[in-house]
Formats: structure tokens, C-alpha cells, sequence
């Protein structure tokens, strides 16, 4: 039996790489796209191919995705990618969240095998569902898209036996950004502490979640929005302002017993 072979969209930095380490070290084979070179050191990673191209040059993309399939079928996707650039903010939002994920599910459908297991994950965000207001509107547009895109394929692919998931986190720790919150305590006390589980969250735990996803031991699950918040958002935000601000004030009815 040949190995599973996932290509990652985004996968040279954060949770896209950490992904991509974890497959490694499992023995998947894994073909990788990247706006930018890996760090030397993922170099060496066994069964690894890094592919650097820009997922809004539709050409390179084809191409990338045609060299990647004669390495093997293709049975996992996984996209990371993220606008970062300059430019118009909502055009380029579109373009790299949107118009690229559905143009590479669109090429990379036809390579996947007719039988055994293949799957597909977005990673969006929580703004899917709530307002990051340092973020712009396009940012929100673009991750309650994806995941729209999500369900659409979820429908569409099921019948071919290609399951469709999402996995939406909050605020994660990644070797990029670990100097950062290491140097501000402050926030990162603040959130572990508005965090139930009283942590935050890294690129490993979107990894491991993404790498469930993608695997069979996840066979009958299909069309989900994962939320990956360490339980952020099950939390009243009245209550959460009132704890964080030290006021013990009692806000709720009183019972009979205590009238």
C-alpha cells in the first residue's frame, strides 16, 4: 500500500508548518506550496518536497500540482495560506483565500484515488463567527468564506468519499511569533487567563487537529467548523468583562430562597 500523500497550501511557517513536520514524522509523504523558502532545517525532513509559488499564480499552481501528482496521488489537502502583502486589502483577501482554495480543490480533486480514504481541511479562524476588530472586514469576509467553501465541497466531494472540514482557531503561539508573547507577560497572563483550559493555544495543537482531520480515524466526519480556542468562546463576554475587571457585583435574579 503506498503512502498517504498530503499537499499542504501554506506550509513553510506556523501551523501549516508544524503540519507538515508532524506528517513527516509519521511517514506520510508530503508535497508542500509556500509563497516563501522553508527554513534550511525542514530541508531534511524525510519525505518532504517544498514547492515555492504564489497560490494566486494560476499557472504555477497547475503546474506545482501536476508535479506533485506524478510523485503519487494525492489523498490529503490542507490549505494555511494567509494574505500578508501590500495592495488592496479586499481584492487580495478574495484572491488568496477564496479564488485559491476553490481553483486548487478544483485541480487537485482529479488526482485523488477513486477508493480509500482522502480528505480535505481549511484552517479559517474564530472570525468566522465573532468580530477581530484589529482585523479588516475583507479578513472576516475571507474566513466565513472559506469555510462556506468548506460545506459547499463537503456536499459536493461526498459521493467520491472525499470528506471536507474546518478547523477555525484563535490566538496561537508559533515559532514566529513565540519571542513576541514571551516579551509581552502581560497579555499572554491576560489571555490564559480569559482562556478555560488556561492556556494559549500553538501551531502544534492546529497541527494535531488538522492531522486528525486528515486522517481515517476522522473517516466519518464531514462538513464540520472545528473552533480551536482552548474554550474562548463559550464564555459570556458581560460576565468575562466583570472577572477581568475585579467587580464582584451580582447581576442575576434572586432565587426564592433568597428573598
Amino acid at each position: 500500500m503506498s503512502r498517504p500523500h498530503a499537499l499542504v497550501i501554506g506550509g513553510t511557517h506556523g501551523s501549516g508548518r508544524a503540519l507538515v513536520q508532524l506528517l513527516s514524522c509519521q511517514g506520510d509523504k508530503v508535497s508542500v506550496v509556500g509563497r516563501t523558502a522553508p527554513p534550511d532545517k525542514d530541508l531534511a525532513l524525510e519525505g518532504v518536497t517544498f514547492y515555492q509559488g504564489d497560490v494566486c499564480d494560476n499557472s504555477r499552481i497547475v503546474e506545482i500540482v501536476d508535479q506533485a501528482a506524478a510523485a503519487g496521488p494525492l489523498t490529503k489537502l490542507a490549505f494555511f495560506q494567509r494574505f500578508r502583502g501590500t495592495g488592496d486589502d479586499w481584492e487580495n483577501e478574495i484572491a488568496v483565500t477564496l479564488t485559491a482554495t476553490r481553483n486548487i480543490i478544483d485541480l487537485v480533486v482529479p488526482h485523488m484515488p477513486d477508493e480509500g480514504d482522502k480528505s480535505i481541511v481549511t484552517v479559517s479562524s474564530i472570525a468566522t463567527r465573532f468580530i477581530a476588530s484589529e482585523q479588516p472586514v475583507s479578513y472576516h469576509l475571507g474566513k466565513a468564506g472559506m469555510d462556506q467553501i468548506m460545506r459547499y465541497y463537503a456536499v459536493v466531494l461526498g459521493p467520491r468519499g472525499i470528506r471536507v472540514n474546518s478547523v477555525c482557531p484563535s490566538t496561537m503561539i508559533k515559532e514566529e511569533s513565540r519571542e513576541f508573547y514571551a516579551g509581552n507577560k502581560p497579555l499572554t497572563d491576560l489571555y490564559e487567563r480569559i482562556t478555560p483550559l488556561g492556556r494559549v493555544g500553538t501551531a502544534e495543537d492546529c497541527g494535531n487537529v488538522v492531522e486528525f482531520l486528515l486522517s481515517s480515524k476522522a473517516g466519518f466526519v464531514t462538513g464540520q467548523q472545528i473552533m480551536l480556542d482552548g474554550g474562548i468562546s463559550l464564555q459570556w463576554p458581560e460576565g468575562l468583562c466583570r472577572e477581568i475587571a475585579g467587580l464582584n457585583v451580582q447581576v442575576t435574579r434572586k432565587t426564592d430562597n433568597e428573598k
